[in-house]
């Protein structure tokens, strides 16, 4: 993930889910909020109610690549934080990818090219 950041501080979490623009689908939830810098820093979240710690992590690395490998299509300047809901622990890393990139686009963060 070359261009993006990550988000660590529960104030800027606490900042995009209240002031950010957000969706969600059955597997997952996007909060979105501009920043004033030319990266995107990402925060995710997956919670205790989608099973074991080993699950969780399952979860939590395939949203990671498949951020990472639709990296250079999203538009710079965003806090981003992407929330597992508990149906994304059933999921494959096809169908969580697929969500992601959805949520992306209907929030506009797609560019063009």
């Amino acid at each position: 993930m070359r261009h993006t950041e990550p988000l660590r501080l529960n104030r800027d979490f606490k900042r995009a889910y209240t002031r950010g623009r957000s969706l969600a689908g059955p597997l997952l939830a996007l909060y979105a909020r501009p920043n004033r810098s030319a990266r995107i820093r990402l925060g995710l979240t997956v919670g205790a109610k989608l099973g074991k710690a080993v699950r969780r992590n399952r979860v939590r690395r395939r949203i990671k690549e498949a951020y990472r490998l639709s990296e250079h299509r999203f538009r710079p300047g965003h806090d981003l934080v992407v929330v597992a809901r508990v149906r994304a622990g059933e999921a494959t890393y096809a169908e969580l990818e697929r969500e992601l990139l959805r949520l992306m686009a209907r929030l506009g963060l797609v560019t063009a090219s």
